[in-house]
């Protein structure tokens, strides 16, 4: 009997030596919590996708995209162009990647309300405008890291979660 446990004890040992749990060795004991440690860190690396997505509450795509992310769990950044207007460096990222053409909503109401539809503007100075005037964006504005979008595209978002 005693040959059975002395075995089992040294099968257990191993495991440890082999793959100790976080926390375990130098004299400390490993906790429940600290043995699925390892198990949890794997897992969260799947839901480390922090997005930021810029809009307006009352747009139809801004809340499509909150939803889209929401459902899938990703931790999101929200700002709001009502309460805080976009930076020229925020605006700016999305216009080197996109072009301010793509930026910039033509058939949203308050741009029909500028009466910007004649206007003939470089980058810089449709920038400046946006910065004054963000309901003539195409609204949302998403981000994730270096990866930035225009619009509602969940195809775009699909290959962020699967990459």
């Amino acid at each position: 009997m005693s040959t059975t446990i002395a075995a089992i004890i040294g099968m257990f040992s191993l495991l440890f030596i082999v793959h100790p749990p976080c926390g375990a060795g130098r004299g400390r004991v490993a906790g429940p919590s600290q043995k699925l440690a390892p198990i949890r860190r794997a897992a969260s690396i799947f839901k480390t996708m922090d997005v930021q997505i810029f809009g307006v509450n009352k747009d139809a795509d801004t809340r499509k995209a909150l939803r889209f992310f929401k459902e899938r769990r990703i931790k999101i950044h929200f700002v709001d162009f009502k309460t805080r207007g976009p930076s020229k460096g925020e605006l700016r990222r999305f216009a080197d990647k996109h072009g301010v053409d793509a930026l910039i909503d033509r058939d949203a109401k308050r741009f029909q309300a500028l009466g910007l539809q004649a206007a003939y503007y470089g980058a810089d100075r449709w920038i400046e405008i946006a910065m004054d005037e963000p309901l003539i964006l195409r609204l949302p504005l998403v981000r994730r890291g270096q990866d930035v979008t225009v619009g509602y595209d969940d195809t775009e978002w699909k290959r962020w979660l699967a990459g």
